[in-house]
């Protein structure tokens, strides 16, 4: 298989060896940031248990909040699609952006202006130093790919995400894909 150098707006599918971790055991990143300081992305497929009136009851649509990964699990962060609505954005590409006034987002979701088709939200982000995730895709822990879905991204149903990816692998990759998520249940 051929590695890919990932940039900003690709995709980080966790390799299947990475079984036993507990933060990325099957995950699908969208990375936000890619520079020589580091990387940072959001775990794209791991629904939290609860939803975004459940951190903000003004809000009354239902916006579910996925785990964004380890770091900063007390913070709320978002991505969208929706940059001429919402102040302050920062484009990832695909016409994707992260992040924006907090505010002005909330008060387009109580208006009824932005719903889970234009964004997503997240508690914590998943991040690398300089030169981490390098090393990680070194040894095999990450897949990338380009971002096929563009802005869809932020509303593709996320159940199959990562076993749909092992399958278009093919070849040892289908095998993971029908493993149980924990083997020790099997």
């Amino acid at each position: 298989m051929i590695a890919i150098k990932p940039k900003k707006g690709d995709l980080l599918f966790a390799e299947p060896t990475i079984l036993g971790d507990i933060s990325f055991n099957r995950s699908v990143i969208l990375l936000t940031n890619h520079s020589k300081d580091g990387s940072i992305g959001f775990i794209l497929n791991k629904p939290l248990n609860f939803l975004l009136s459940d951190l903000i009851p003004e809000i009354e649509q239902e916006f579910k909040v996925y785990n964004g990964g380890p770091v900063e699990q007390d913070n709320l962060y978002f991505i969208h699609k929706k940059p001429d609505l919402i102040p302050d954005s920062i484009e990832i590409n695909n016409e994707i952006y992260w992040g924006g006034n907090f505010d002005v987002a909330l008060q387009l979701i109580k208006d009824k202006k932005l719903d889970s088709n234009d964004i997503k939200f997240f508690l914590g982000y998943s991040g690398w130093d300089f030169n981490q995730l390098e090393v990680e895709l070194k040894n095999n822990a990450w897949i990338v790919s380009k971002n096929p879905y563009k802005n869809k991204i932020i509303n593709k149903d996320y159940e199959f995400f990562w076993k749909e990816k092992m399958l278009e692998l093919g070849g040892e990759y289908s095998i993971w894909s029908n493993a149980p998520e924990h083997p020790s249940y099997n």
